[in-house]
């Protein structure tokens, strides 16, 4: 099965070459592409990947392995992973196993010896599109491709009942509304001295509350922000009573529950070197990011809110504070691991906005 050829075949007719690793068959998702040139294993096992098949930009991939400690979920959810150079030989004392082996163990389908960057061209000057990656490429359903979107990406994505994540330093209690998170949020906050319960993500605000949490915390997540809107409506039940921080989709929501609107980016914002432009300081953080959504800056002053933070590529919002609500969120994620880790002073805030100066 491995090193036999594969076709990945994109919804505009195109068709590339490749050879395949990890696991067989054949899979349709939403094709997009990321530019860290580490953290794969953090790409790899984040839940906001969900439905899509995931091409790296760095040319070489796999050259530490999979370190079952790095990641951020018990599970991956690419459709499929495809890169230009697969090493087969890691070389890390904290190796588990090879990125070969990862992918056969998840199921998932993997592409190497394939040009990614005529790819990477592609979805930059035509938009994220839907691909096959298949075996045979005469026996394509070129109309299932068409029609391929990503549903209930949250809903598959959320623990399906709540756990809690303990501090060593217990000083605060948080509830972290799960819509498809990365394990170092919670991470970041037990560091900080929260217990932080971790709920699904239809949890009922009157559910949450009855918790009385010190402050609530809306997690990243994949899929379209506007499909949520139960979520959304829950959200509203929440917004004065605590005080809340939202990363990526949790931002999104948050604005879309005060009222502002979101939109599909061109081919979104993948990677660990994205700029942010601190409005406040007019300082740039680099960040990382997973998002194919963006919150629209038209619109946001009417609902109460500030923003604090855009892209210094091309101006798209990063963040807003609501000021009269003690809410905040950012789009970038301040808890990346690799890294950067520029923004995580973002969790202080959160913390101060608790009490942690009292």
């Amino acid at each position: 099965m491995d090193n036999e050829k594969v076709y990945i075949c994109l919804s505009d007719g195109q068709i590339f070459e490749g050879k395949r690793f990890g696991a067989g068959g054949d899979i349709i998702g939403e094709l997009v592409f990321t530019t860290g040139m580490c953290g794969y294993i953090e790409t790899l096992t984040d839940p906001s990947y969900y439905g899509q098949i995931v091409l790296q930009t760095f040319p070489l991939i796999g050259n530490y392995g999979f370190i079952e400690d790095d990641a951020e979920s018990k599970k991956s959810y690419v459709s499929a992973y495809i890169v230009r150079e697969k090493c087969d030989n890691p070389s890390n004392f904290r190796c588990d196993k090879t990125l070969d082996e990862y992918l056969k163990s998840e199921g998932i389908i993997g592409v190497y010896d394939v040009d990614t960057r005529e790819i990477t061209k592609i979805i930059r000057e035509s938009g994220v599109m839907n691909a096959a990656i298949v075996s045979n490429p005469n026996m394509l359903d070129k109309q299932a491709i068409e029609d391929y979107r990503i549903t209930e990406a949250v809903k598959a994505t959320s623990v399906s009942k709540p756990c809690l994540v303990a501090s060593e330093n217990h000083k605060y209690n948080v509830v972290l509304l799960d819509y498809g998170k990365k394990d170092n949020i919670p991470r970041e906050l037990a560091k900080r001295g929260c217990n932080v319960a971790i709920v699904p993500y239809d949890t009922k605000a009157e559910d949450i509350l009855k918790l009385n949490p010190d402050g609530i915390m809306l997690s990243n997540g994949p899929g379209d922000p506007s499909d949520n809107e139960e979520c959304i409506e829950e959200l509203k039940k929440l917004i004065g009573k605590k005080p809340i921080f939202g990363i990526c989709l949790g931002h999104q929501l948050l604005a879309l529950a005060m009222g502002a609107k979101t939109e599909k980016l061109k081919y979104g914002h993948r990677g660990v070197n994205q700029p942010v432009k601190d409005l406040k300081t007019n300082r740039t953080y680099i960040s990382s990011q997973n998002h194919g959504y963006a919150v629209l800056n038209e619109g946001i002053e009417e609902c109460g809110g500030v923003i604090s933070f855009i892209n210094a590529n091309d101006g798209t919002n990063e963040g807003i504070d609501y000021p009269e609500k003690n809410a905040f969120s950012v789009q970038f994620h301040p808890e990346a691991c690799s890294g950067p880790h520029d923004t995580r002073f973002l969790f202080d805030r959160f913390i101060d906005m608790m009490g942690g100066n009292e």
